[in-house]
C-alpha cells in the first residue's frame, strides 16, 4: 500500500515536472518571437518563462525545479547547438526562479496578491533580485567563452536582467490571478460591458500611441489606473500583458516612438514603458484590494457587535440595521 502510494506520488511529480518543461518550452518560442539583437547577441525585452517558471514554483513547490531545467535547455537546444558555455546559461535560467521563490517564501508571499507587502516582494524580490543571477550568469559565461565583448557585458546584462523581470512581472500575476480568482460570475451585466469596453480601449489606445511618432505613450496609463481600481489585478493583469505586446511589437518592427534610433535607446524607452505599466497595474490592484479585504473585515466585526448588542438589549434592532446597504458594483 504505502509503496504504490510513493509510487503515485512519484509519478505526479514526473508529471507535473513534464508540463512544466513543457508550458517552459512553449513560452520560450513565444518569447523568441519578440527578440532584439543586442551587440550582436539575442535577447527578448520579456521572457514569458521566467513568469511560468516562478509560478509553477509557487504552486507546486521547488520539487518541479528539474522541469525548469529540462525546459530551459529545450530551449537552448532550439536557438542553437548545445556548447560548453550553454551549461551555464541553463544553470542561471534555473536557478533564478528557484531563488526568488525562496525569497519570497521567506517573507510570507501570498499567491493571492491581496496585500501591497505581496505586490512589492513579488517586484522586488522575485523580479528585480531574483532575475539578477539569470542575466549575470547568463551574460558572464557569454563573456567567459569569448561570445561577446567586453564592450558588451552591461547592454546584455542589463537587457537579460530587464527581460527576465518583466516575465515575473507580467507573466506570474496573470496566472496566479487566473487560478485564484476565476471567472467573476457575480458581475453585473453593466460591469461585464465596462470590462470590455475597458479591454477595447487599451487595445486600441496602445496600438494607436505605439505607432505614431508623436510622444503619447503616457496616455495607456490612466487605462492601467482604470483597470486597477475597477477591477483590481482580474483586470490590470491582461491590460498590462496587451501593452507590453504590443509596445514590444512596435519595438521590433521599429514603428512609432520605438523608430530612428539606436537599439539602446529603443530598449530604453520600451522597458520603461513596461516597467511602469507592470508596476502601476500591480500595485494600485494590490493596494486597492487590500483596503476592500480591511473594509470587509471592519463590517463583518460590526455586524457580530451588532448581533451580541441586539442580544443583550432585546428589540434595540441594531443587527436589523446593520449592516448599511451597499453597491455591489463598488
Amino acid at each position: 500500500m504505502a509503496r504504490n502510494q510513493l509510487l503515485n506520488r512519484f509519478g505526479t511529480v514526473v508529471l507535473l515536472m513534464l508540463g512544466v518543461a513543457v508550458a517552459y518550452y512553449a513560452a520560450g518560442r513565444v518569447g523568441l518571437t519578440l527578440q532584439l539583437v543586442v551587440e550582436g547577441a539575442v535577447v527578448t525585452p520579456l521572457w514569458p518563462p521566467t513568469g511560468i517558471a516562478l509560478t509553477c514554483l509557487l504552486w507546486f513547490g521547488l520539487r518541479i525545479w528539474p522541469g525548469i531545467a529540462l525546459g530551459t535547455l529545450l530551449v537552448i537546444l532550439a536557438i542553437s547547438p548545445f556548447r560548453a558555455h550553454s551549461l551555464g546559461i541553463l544553470a542561471g535560467n534555473s536557478l533564478a526562479p528557484v531563488c526568488a521563490c525562496l525569497m519570497l517564501r521567506r517573507v510570507g508571499f501570498r499567491t493571492e496578491l491581496d496585500r501591497l507587502r505581496d505586490g512589492l516582494a513579488l517586484v522586488f524580490l522575485g523580479a528585480l533580485a531574483g532575475m539578477l543571477i539569470s542575466a549575470t550568469v547568463g551574460a558572464g559565461v557569454l563573456l567567459l567563452s569569448g561570445q561577446i565583448p567586453a564592450e558588451g557585458f552591461w547592454p546584455i546584462w542589463s537587457a537579460w536582467w530587464v527581460g527576465d523581470a518583466m516575465g515575473v512581472l507580467v507573466v506570474t500575476p496573470l496566472l496566479l490571478v487566473c487560478r485564484t480568482v476565476g471567472r467573476p460570475v457575480d458581475l453585473s451585466p453593466g460591469r461585464w460591458a465596462e470590462a470590455v469596453c475597458l479591454v477595447a480601449s487599451v487595445t486600441v489606445v496602445t496600438y494607436a500611441v505605439t505607432r505614431t511618432p508623436v510622444a503619447l505613450l503616457f496616455l495607456v496609463f490612466p487605462l492601467l489606473m482604470w483597470a486597477a481600481l475597477r477591477f483590481q489585478l482580474f483586470g490590470a493583469a491582461p491590460c498590462v500583458l496587451i501593452v507590453s505586446v504590443l509596445a514590444i511589437s512596435a519595438a521590433t518592427e521599429g514603428q512609432g516612438p520605438f523608430g530612428g534610433h539606436g537599439m539602446l535607446a529603443v530598449m530604453s524607452v520600451l522597458q520603461a514603458l513596461n516597467g511602469s505599466a507592470a508596476l502601476t497595474g500591480l500595485l494600485l490592484s494590490a493596494v486597492v484590494t487590500e483596503q476592500i479585504t480591511v473594509r470587509r473585515k471592519i463590517e463583518l466585526a460590526c455586524s457580530e457587535l451588532a448581533e451580541v448588542v441586539d442580544r443583550l438589549v432585546p428589540g434595540s434592532g441594531v443587527a436589523r440595521r446593520w449592516p448599511p446597504p451597499q453597491d455591489k458594483d463598488l
